[in-house]
């Protein structure tokens, strides 16, 4: 199959033979053998980018003509970039020395100086080529070699910072999990302590509803830190949001949940998670600031896309504070589009607020 690549090698295939046999043609002097071995040196030139050692042997009939140095640069050239071992590369100087000179020895009575100075002529003339061909393979591969070390190091750079991030992420997750998880085991540990002691049923339900809220503040700071066993379940999911949505109504919240997705589709974990944060930040943000007031949960199945609405009406008694710090709507909404989705928070009737998360069934 002919790719672009080759068509544009033919214009600088095409020079390497017309050149060398324009110069062959022009030369003058020669007989018929000398420029018939010549022209037919010029001919099998392409085939040096596969047997670049064949093309030099037959351009040697060119050098015992005399007429071969224009097709036996390109050759020489061709053989040197090739790169072969020394010993080979001193052998092909040799041959074309041999056959350069032996005609002239031959053919003329030449002195040894004037001896010595041809065979120091044709052996820079061929040795030259081959070198330099030598040398700009070497040029290339040295190039390649130092891409590889670049990129073998950028590789090892990347993976060292991300190793420093890993280790800096598992500290810190140790250091939350040993100062929060402290202080929330005491208060799982004085709510049962209560509920032990009070003889007051409505003070032992209290005591052992904060119990269980302590209890799963625990696990899902375990889930994510990544600090839980493999095989403990999911507890923030959409089959969760019902059992949040019971400690809300618990925690003295009129919650009505609508539930319209069933079973007939399956969202990703990343996107059950941002629904259930969204569901959870909302029944927060109504205990905090609209304290009384009636809130709907709806969840719903739109086109392939996951729906979900809480909305609620004006608050029937005091804010209760209980400090800030949290990154609240605009960490959520930064959590649903990691997921792929839209979120958007707009007054609704009553003088309450809607919040609605539109999420795809899968992350992006």
């Amino acid at each position: 199959m002919v790719t672009g690549k080759t068509w544009r090698r033919v214009p600088g295939e095409v020079l390497v033979i017309v050149v060398p046999a324009l110069v062959v043609l022009f030369s003058d002097g020669g007989s018929s053998y000398s420029l018939v071995s010549a022209l037919s040196a010029c001919a099998v030139l392409p085939l040096r980018h596969w047997w670049p050692r064949l093309v030099l042997l037959l351009c040697l009939p060119a050098f015992v003509g005399g007429l071969g140095w224009a097709p036996g640069v390109v050759a020489l050239f061709a053989f040197g970039r090739a790169r072969p071992h020394f010993r080979w590369q001193v052998g092909g100087v040799l041959l074309v020395l041999v056959a350069a000179v032996t005609p002239v020895l031959v053919q003329q009575s030449l002195t040894l100086p004037a001896i010595v100075l041809t065979v120091s002529f044709v052996v820079f003339a061929a040795g030259a080529p081959v070198a330099l061909g030598a040398l700009v393979t070497t040029r290339h591969q040295l190039t390649e070699s130092l891409r590889q070390l670049r990129e073998a190091t950028a590789a090892e750079l990347e993976a060292k910072e991300e190793t420093a991030r890993a280790e800096e992420r598992a500290r810190i997750a140790r250091e939350i999990h040993d100062a929060v998880g402290h202080h929330v085991t005491l208060i799982a540990v004085e709510s049962a302590a209560l509920a032990a002691t009070s003889g007051e049923p409505e003070t032992q339900e209290s005591a052992g509803r904060l119990r269980g809220l302590a209890k799963q503040a625990l696990d899902e700071m375990r889930t994510t830190l990544g600090l839980s066993g493999a095989g403990q379940p999911n507890s923030v999911s959409l089959r969760a949001i019902p059992e949040l949505v019971a400690r809300a109504r618990q925690a003295g919240l009129s919650v009505e949940l609508y539930d319209e997705i069933g079973g007939s589709l399956e969202f990703a974990a990343g996107v059950e998670r941002a629904a259930y944060r969204v569901v959870q930040e909302a029944l927060t943000n109504v205990s905090k600031h609209a304290p009384g007031a009636d809130v709907t949960v709806r969840l719903e199945e739109r086109a392939g896309r996951l729906r979900v609405s809480v909305v609620n009406g004006a608050g029937r008694g005091d804010a209760v504070d209980v400090g800030s710090g949290g990154s609240g709507l605009a960490g959520l909404s930064e959590r649903v589009q990691m997921a792929g989705g839209e979120l958007e928070v707009q007054s609704a009737a009553g003088g309450g607020f809607e919040l609605v998360a539109v999420l795809p069934q899968g992350p992006r």
